[in-house]
């Protein structure tokens, strides 16, 4: 499941695993060592994450039901607790650096699908041209 932000025709992440449920919530990224370069970690519902416990920073973008960037916190570092985004219905947690190397800012829209749906095939190149 790729993450595209079709605003910025970038990719953010080729490796989506979603956390649905209480457990997944809970846990996160929390029993990693470190997030791939190309993974990401979609909470939802979700409108405020935590990164007590966690060994490594990281992106963390705040999305409404249509997938619209409606926040961010760039290079959030472990032990640190984000504000509450009333609007935000889930939250997308990246590697650190992955905002700025996507150029993703607040009102983009981003596409999170199946790879077989998606355009990520089109857009590889590109993000190696743009944030490679």
């Amino acid at each position: 499941m790729p993450v595209i932000n079709l605003t910025k025709n970038t990719w953010l992440a080729t490796k989506v695993r979603k956390a649905d449920n209480f457990m997944t919530r809970l846990i996160g990224l929390l029993k990693r060592a470190h997030i791939g370069p190309e993974e990401a970690l979609w909470l939802m519902p979700s409108k405020g994450i935590h990164t007590i416990g966690m060994k490594f920073p990281i992106d963390v973008v705040f999305l409404n039901r249509n997938n619209e960037v409606l926040g961010f916190v760039a290079g959030m570092m472990p032990y640190r607790i984000t504000g509450v985004h009333l609007r935000a219905y889930s939250v997308m947690e990246l590697p650190n650096g992955t905002i700025k190397k996507s150029r993703t800012e607040i009102g983009d829209q981003l596409e999170i699908s199946l790879a077989e749906t998606s355009k990520i095939d089109d857009l590889k190149d590109t993000r190696l041209t743009q944030i490679g």
